[in-house]
């Protein structure tokens, strides 16, 4: 009998790696997904079915029946047609989380987990594991440029994942190794309160393996009092902690340092990625490696070596004239983070941020810590909510972040609006930031700013 996997989200980062592992082991894989996009292209080259209509027959007939394997991610509506569709005739959808779960429980797994960082550290954790050492299969929350891929294969017994808390999803996972990269408050319409969340971390990293690993970002507040296993803890450059960096040198924007372990120094590291919160990133995917067993020597090629994962810090353009990064960052932490990077990189010059805020009830919960972020910049432009799996809240809107923000040089603009604001502006720094769909105008933005 053929063995099927259905997706509902397939075009989901996550989702999109569980259905190419699926694909790998030999399922006939199809989905559905709310808009095309460059991932679920890359899908259906792969032989993958993808169809955009929310609609019981555009579903695959042969995928119609109880015997499929339906994995939905928790964006999906409840009133999805297709999750209704499955549930009423016999079928029960997965979550995403759970499946990872199942994939995950005969393996070593080597987790990272926390409010931001994750992805980048996740990614070049398993870039080291696969140079360093003996490989991995890694689940990975964007796209390594390594590997142009969200998804690494290995018969190693390590997997490697990033561990999400959103909807308490890192529950599922039972870790060897666990990196926690930091635990500030998120998901408020999940957790209630922060300490709730704080909570639900304490209990994720109850779940390491005894004779395991816990490596803690230095300072991050989460509670012990279930831990059974041994701990270590990282920073950027904080020499109390167990693994940090040292002799911190900024080339043209390349760093190169040293980096402190309980094993020893490994010396004169250049990190193939810009801004110095990657550093920090770099210091705690080297511990969970050298904890893992990799080779010290080959982890400094390896760090060298790393491409980085698309909008993480993505570096577009970079020119004498003028600058421009693509990043990820949807939390006022993460704003802070990517723009104290990129001024470190570019001192004294004028820098331009264009933010999207993602979900209505992060903006509301968090809206003047967005602004103190944003008042680091220099100018602003600040698009509509990206609403993601959300309703509207009432009274919520950008306005909110926007009338805090402390700088002069700040304007609210329509997406539709942007390309033409653009081209009335002196850029000499730009910065895109959000979880969104602000993603689409990174290359349109690109090859505007090489045209000039």
């Amino acid at each position: 009998m053929t063995k099927r996997a259905y997706f509902i989200g397939i075009g989901g980062i996550g989702m999109s790696a569980i259905a190419r592992f699926y694909k790998h082991e030999g399922y006939e894989v199809a989905g559905y997904d709310k808009t095309p996009s460059d991932l679920t292209g890359e899908l259906q080259n792969e032989g993958i079915s993808i169809h955009f209509d929310d609609c019981v027959a555009a579903i695959p007939e042969q995928f119609r029946n109880s015997e499929t394997l339906v994995i939905y991610t928790p964006a999906i509506p409840d009133n999805s047609v297709e999750f209704n569709y499955f549930r009423e005739t016999g079928n029960t959808p997965v979550k995403r989380s759970a499946v990872l779960g199942m994939i995950a429980k005969d393996r070593k797994v080597l987790a990272v987990a926390g409010t931001h960082g994750k992805t980048t550290t996740s990614t070049l954790l398993a870039h080291l594991i696969t140079v360093a050492s003996d490989g991995c299969t890694a689940f990975l929350g964007g796209i390594s440029k390594n590997y142009n891929s969200n998804l690494l294969l290995s018969k190693s017994e390590w997997l490697v994942a990033e561990a999400d808390e959103y909807d308490r999803s890192f529950l599922r996972l039972y870790p060897h190794i666990a990196i926690v990269t930091a635990a500030d408050a998120d998901h408020l319409d999940i957790y209630g309160t922060e300490k709730e969340m704080k909570n639900t971390f304490g209990d994720f990293v109850a779940q390491i393996d005894s004779d395991g690993v816990l490596i803690l970002k230095k300072g991050t507040d989460i509670p012990l009092n279930k831990l059974r296993c041994k701990k270590y803890s990282y920073s950027y450059d904080n020499k109390e902690s167990d693994f940090y960096a040292f002799n911190i040198e900024l080339h043209r924007g390349i760093f190169k340092f040293d980096i402190h372990t309980p094993v020893g120094t490994i010396d004169s590291c250049t990190l193939g990625l810009l801004g110095w919160v990657n550093i920090e990133n770099a210091v705690a995917a080297v511990a969970a490696s050298i904890l893992a067993g990799a080779d010290k020597n080959r982890i400094k090629n390896a760090l060298e070596t790393f491409s980085g994962v698309k909008r993480r810090f993505d570096v577009q353009v970079n020119t004498p004239e003028r600058a421009y990064i693509d990043d990820y960052a949807h939390h006022p932490e993460e704003l802070k983070a990517s723009i104290t990077s990129v001024r470190q990189m570019f001192p004294g010059r004028k820098i331009l941020g264009i933010f999207q805020p993602h979900l209505y009830t992060r903006t509301r919960d968090f809206a003047a810590e967005f602004a103190e972020s944003l008042s680091l910049l220099d100018e602003l432009i600040l698009l509509d909510i990206y609403p993601a799996r959300e309703l509207p809240v009432e009274g919520v809107t950008s306005r909110i972040i926007f009338d805090k923000v402390r700088i002069k040089n700040k304007v609210v603009c329509s997406k539709e609006q942007l390309m033409n604001l653009l081209a009335y502006r002196d850029i000499d720094v730009l910065v895109t930031l959000g979880a969104g769909d602000i993603d689409r105008f990174v290359e349109p933005i690109t090859e505007f700013l090489t045209r000039q």
